[in-house]
């Protein structure tokens, strides 16, 4: 399993960001936040050249990339772009580092 990962959604949503803001080929840069209460705070995020000492993911046609630091904080993510209300929509972590995580429940079949 890749130390993170991004679904295709979020991919989608990063590509298109990456393009309107002429920064296409740019790597996506994450730089998160541990709070005092254990719940990780992911603000920091824009497009950025690789650098020699960066953690790189190369995942669903995107490049990730944060400082190693950051790699126990991020490992074992996953990086979605959901809709959060009606035409609301958003970038969320389903992290199991974040004390608030809650393992998303396996949709069953209709019996």
């Amino acid at each position: 399993m890749p130390i993170f990962q991004v679904t295709k959604q979020a991919a989608a949503q990063i590509l298109q960001a990456a393009e309107q803001a002429d920064m296409k080929g740019s790597a996506l840069r994450l730089a998160p936040l541990r709070n005092a209460d254990g719940t990780i705070e992911y603000n920091k995020m824009g497009f950025d050249k690789i650098q020699n000492d960066d953690v790189h993911i190369h995942t669903e046609d995107v490049d990730i990339i944060f400082k190693s630091a950051y790699k126990e904080l991020l490992e074992g993510a996953v990086m979605d772009f959901v809709e959060i209300e009606k035409d609301q929509f958003s970038f969320i972590f389903l992290n199991p580092n974040d004390s608030n995580f809650v393992p998303p429940k396996e949709d069953k079949p209709h019996e």
